[in-house]
């Protein structure tokens, strides 16, 4: 069961190490997309292994923006021109953390075949608080002043969006594990649909919904499975996830979740320490 973990990172090179030193497995690559707004020179000694790769592709990343699709779609393209044939890709932050042991995590995949491991939620029935995501128009992805000014002008005037192709929007968290197929898929159909690009573009964090929304409206729906494996603490209310600290290890221990985020290294160490003698 050979395994390509992406790590869609920014900051923090000593926890990413410490990230891939613990996911490391002898039918494990790692692919390191760094925010091209981040230096690379301290990143680079993660390269010495062999199994380590940085994407070339890289993309200055805006939060909300499409940005982080194009950054997520630039390293799905370069895993899948490696050559190596991988039975599933696991898109990660360089934030999260396996609160599983390694063994266990490539024997649950193993044992799953086929399927793809996501959180979706129909827009419409059961994630309706982001309905404005694509209703409206979202000027996420550019940087410039009086953008906010702009939006509303633009959301006053124009129309209500409506979806391209009575499409069935799914969505809510970013962060997956998928076959090459459903990934080269993906890949394929924004290709030839530069309608739904746009559409995405113009839309609030499509990085939460484009990836769903694409497979379940495909031949791909059957395999999908409404579990990202990715605990995560959205308690506090924030545009953020709560940063999990010791406090938080019975949690952790007692979750069927493969990884867990938000990790902080400035924040609490311990959290890590306890994780890593467990596992």
């Amino acid at each position: 069961m050979k395994l390509a973990h992406l790590l869609l990172a920014h900051t923090y090179p000593d926890h990413l190490s410490r990230l891939i030193r613990k996911l490391a497995y002898e039918d494990a690559d790692f692919y390191i997309h760094l925010d091209r707004k981040t230096d690379i020179q301290p990143f680079l000694f993660l390269a010495e292994k062999p199994n380590i790769f940085f994407i070339k592709q890289r993309v200055n990343i805006s939060w909300a923006g499409y940005s982080m699709v194009q950054a997520t779609v630039n390293s799905f393209e370069e895993i899948l021109a490696s050559g190596r044939q991988y039975d599933y890709i696991n898109l990660m932050s360089g934030q999260d953390y396996p609160i599983k042991s390694t063994a266990h995590i490539h024997t649950f995949l193993a044992n799953n075949p086929g399927k793809i491991f996501m959180h979706s939620l129909s827009v419409n029935d059961e994630w309706q608080e982001a309905m404005p995501r694509f209703t409206r128009y979202h000027l996420a992805n550019f940087n410039f002043p009086g953008r906010y000014t702009a939006e509303r002008i633009i959301n006053a005037v124009l129309p209500t969006r409506t979806t391209p192709g009575n499409i069935t929007l799914m969505g809510r968290s970013q962060w997956f594990t998928a076959t090459p197929q459903s990934i080269a898929y993906i890949i394929k159909h924004l290709k030839d649909h530069p309608e739904l690009v746009k559409y995405f573009k113009f839309s609030w964090a499509p990085d939460e919904s484009i990836f769903q929304t694409i497979l379940y409206n495909s031949t791909f729906k059957k395999d999908m499975v409404n579990n990202n494996l990715l605990y995560v603490d959205w308690s506090s209310g924030a545009a953020s996830p709560k940063l999990l600290t010791i406090k938080d290890k019975q949690l952790l221990t007692d979750s069927d979740k493969l990884f867990a985020r938000k990790f902080d290294p400035k924040t609490d160490t311990e959290i890590l320490d306890y994780l890593d003698a467990i596992n």
